[in-house]
């Protein structure tokens, strides 16, 4: 409220922080953006490399804005991809949070440990140690689900097929868009 003392403000927090902000502030704030970010997985991908960005993506900095969210990985590669990923980040601290199939291919000892995901979680930017995971039958479908839940910060995509990362970066609406 310090008008003439104070040019501007560009604080750094939560959505609860800037909710408190706009209904008290009188000098110009600029807020930064929230950040439900997702990678996906595509049928096409070295899962190996997969493996090892979803991993960074989540864990290195889960408080920042640009962290992974949703991990949304194609029908074709789920069976074999997600037991070994989802362990990792298990073993790792994440909570994990799926839909049926994507607790269906994790496979023992990791799929009775994954919570049913709501649709809530889709939305969320959950700044923590926690991650949503979805299986989906195409890269349309993952496109659809990352416009209609993603917060228009950042979104990541992982594959060989030329003709699906060009259906990415024009499909995404988001600052950054990362093949």
């Amino acid at each position: 409220t310090q008008e003439g003392v104070v040019d501007l403000i560009i604080p750094r927090g939560g959505e609860g922080l800037k909710k408190a902000l706009s209904e008290v502030a009188r000098v110009p704030v600029i807020y930064a953006a929230s950040g439900n970010c997702h990678v996906y997985v595509d049928a096409s991908a070295d899962l190996e490399m997969a493996r090892r960005i979803i991993f960074n993506a989540k864990t290195q900095r889960p408080g920042v804005c640009n962290a992974a969210e949703t991990l949304l990985v194609h029908a074709d590669v789920a069976a074999e991809f997600l037991p070994g990923v989802l362990r990792d980040l298990r073993d790792a601290g994440v909570e994990l949070r799926g839909d049926a199939r994507s607790r269906s291919a994790a496979g023992n000892g990791v799929a009775d440990q994954i919570v049913d995901a709501t649709e809530e979680d889709w939305a969320t930017e959950y700044l923590a140690l926690i991650l949503a995971v979805k299986v989906v039958d195409s890269a349309e479908e993952a496109i659809d689900h990352v416009n209609t839940y993603g917060s228009g910060h950042s979104e990541a995509i992982v594959t060989d097929s030329e003709s699906v990362a060009r259906a990415w970066v024009e499909g995404i609406d988001a600052a950054c868009v990362y093949v």
